[in-house]
């Protein structure tokens, strides 16, 4: 469910299994014998809301990924392209640097400097 918004509604005997809700929210709602298995329909989202002789089971937990309608495309590529952008200089440097000791020098500064030495020497 994405976006829904319920008001005043009466749910009885009812049972949601599997429900991932984005900025779904129950407004002035009564839930009356209703099981809620696997959702992650939690407590701020029933504004108002009486909840009689219901039982939550399985709940999800954790952080679930929200495509609410303040994380639009437009922001999903644009910190995507300053994450690129933020590389530039360091990229700009090791071409530099490549070109000036030469690949295979290059290759080697960097497998020996990302291994550390090894406490225990290996024969």
């Amino acid at each position: 469910m994405k976006s829904v918004t319920f008001e005043d509604s009466l749910f009885e005997e009812c049972y949601f299994e599997d429900i991932t809700s984005s900025n779904t929210f129950f407004k002035n709602c009564t839930f009356i014998s209703t099981i809620f298995y696997n959702t992650d329909l939690f407590e701020y989202k029933f504004i108002n809301s009486r909840v009689l002789n219901s039982t939550f089971l399985h709940n999800k937990e954790g952080c679930q990924l929200d495509f609410s309608d303040d994380n639009n495309a437009y922001m999903i590529y644009f910190v995507s392209f300053l994450g690129t952008l933020a590389v530039l200089p360091g990229n700009i440097v090791s071409a530099l640097l490549m070109d000036k000791i030469g690949r295979l020098r290059m290759l080697g500064g960097g497998c020996c400097l990302s291994f550390p030495p090894s406490p225990v020497p290996v024969f």
